[in-house]
């Protein structure tokens, strides 16, 4: 049984990798923005940062619908400080993350153009950055590329989860 987070800041990949990566392994895709509160998604869409406070529920949302998952789930989650993490990783023993890596500019020009189909707006990117604390030295966590092919990403993440 695979539980597996596919992390790292907005513009990344994460939902196309997620998707990928839950067909080729067979498992249900949670795609975390969908559990934000309603209140969170207009702050987003303000342009205004989430708090920890904001994003307090809406881990404890994701960390209960992986739980609900007995064959495994792949979840789609920012998941950008490491007590983020440690709470999805309290719900689910032996959790697993791959943390797409990717940088600012990049983060940028992938977000704006996407603008108007997306719920978070450009002028948020920097801020997830702030946020950001990278999983290094951290169990179970798969550092990939951002910037590699959706097939490479999804082959190298598959491979390691053991499901190709």
């Amino acid at each position: 049984m695979v539980f597996v987070v596919i992390m790292g800041v907005a513009g990344c990949g994460k939902s196309s990798l997620g998707q990928a990566v839950a067909e080729r392994c067979g498992l249900r895709l949670i795609e975390g923005d969908d559990f934000h509160r309603p209140d969170s998604r207009e702050k987003m869409r303000a342009g205004v940062p989430l708090t920890d406070a904001d994003r307090r529920g809406w881990l404890d949302a994701l960390a209960h619908e992986l739980v609900r998952q007995p064959a495994g789930a792949v979840l789609t989650c920012s998941a950008l400080k490491r007590c983020y993490r440690d709470r999805l990783r309290a719900a689910v023993p032996g959790l697993r993350f791959v943390y797409v890596e990717i940088d600012r500019e990049a983060a940028r020009a992938r977000v704006a153009a996407r603008a108007g189909e997306h719920l978070f707006p450009p002028s948020l990117v920097d801020s997830q950055f702030e946020t950001l604390e990278p999983p290094i030295d951290e169990p179970n966590v798969l550092r990939v590329d951002a910037t590699l092919s959706l097939p490479a990403l999804s082959e190298q993440a598959s491979a390691w989860l053991g499901c190709r």
